[in-house]
């Protein structure tokens, strides 16, 4: 298993090189310039010998390559750069997005991750009952309505229509970051988000679920008198636990990054919203960093998901160990 492991963070290595290298080389021909945008309030002063000054003094003016090797070398002693927009530290601005990012995220998959396998064990162990249709009604649903359409929908209903929750931000006030504040204004975000992530849990669940309680051994476990729930939960489930693993394993991106479209919609201060101000103006460092910042942590979590693949499945800790 070591040895496994091992070989995974050489592999991750390359792959991590290739991602910021794909992420700088897009972000670096995208139309506009920084050095513009850091003097567009400067009217008299907004010429091309101005802006090219600026891209001097920044290094934009030397080839992308160039730029990327000196961007690397600086992230490898520990800099992540100085943000174009704001001219603060690209890591504390990372770091204090993150929080409110996971806060959002983790919950919302934690919720969905519950409801949808519960459902979808009861949608396989009872399949074509009003359990199973109200499942795959819930499954449909969620995969098929994009996240911006369910925002806005709740939005009219819950905050314009019964007014009776906020629909943007994080507190009630910067004076008042109350946990009944926050707890009221995360509401209508992770119900969008839930019902998104739901829909895809739930149909994975009762698809490896219906596969696994046909098997031989729930048959066995069956005989030896086990009780039906030790016969689902601990036999079929374990086994059909695979293809769920990958599932949640791909919303990694998603935990880290943060819910871009839902997070601009409610204006959540994360790390998707921070995304997309740094885009917009061109933000190269801030770009970066938080690229770095998803690819380390979602390479890592791939290592994570295989090793928990390896203790959901003993098939695959013994070919491994052959």
């Amino acid at each position: 298993m070591k040895k496994y492991i091992f070989k995974r963070i050489l592999i991750s290595i390359p792959v991590f090189i290739g991602i910021t290298l794909l992420v700088y080389i897009l972000a670096s021909s995208a139309p506009g310039s920084p050095a513009a945008m850091m003097v567009g309030g400067d009217l008299e002063n907004l010429t091309p010998e101005r802006i090219a000054a600026v891209e001097a003094a920044l290094g934009l003016d030397k080839p992308v390559y160039i730029r990327y090797l000196k961007w690397l070398n600086q992230l490898l002693l520990g800099n992540f750069g100085i943000s174009y927009r704001t001219g603060r530290q690209v890591l504390s601005m990372i770091l204090e997005r993150l929080w409110p990012t996971l806060l959002l995220t983790i919950s919302a998959t934690a919720v969905s991750t519950v409801i949808a396998v519960l459902l979808g064990v009861m949608s396989a162990y009872k399949p074509y009952s009003p359990w199973d249709y109200i499942s795959s009604l819930l499954s449909y649903t969620g995969v098929s309505m994009p996240n911006f359409f369910v925002g806005l929908m709740i939005i009219y209903i819950f905050a314009v229509r019964l007014q009776i929750l906020p629909s943007s931000g994080m507190y009630d006030s910067a004076n008042a970051t109350t946990i009944p504040g926050l707890l009221k204004h995360m509401i209508l975000p992770m119900i969008t988000l839930c019902l998104q992530q739901i829909g895809s849990i739930l149909r994975q669940t009762r698809g490896s679920m219906l596969e696994s309680l046909s098997n031989d051994f729930i048959r066995t476990s069956r005989a030896q008198g086990l009780s039906e729930f030790a016969v689902v939960f601990h036999h079929g489930l374990r086994n059909a636990l695979i293809p769920i693993l990958t599932v949640l394993g791909g919303m990694f991106p998603f935990i880290i990054g943060g819910a871009v479209v839902t997070e601009q919609l409610f204006s959540w201060p994360g790390l998707g919203s921070l995304m997309v101000q740094s885009i917009n103006s061109r933000d190269y460092p801030m770009i970066m960093g938080e690229t770095v910042f998803i690819a380390v942590v979602i390479l890592i979590g791939n290592v994570i998901l295989d090793i928990l693949y390896a203790y959901a499945d003993p098939r695959i800790r013994f070919a491994r160990n052959t």
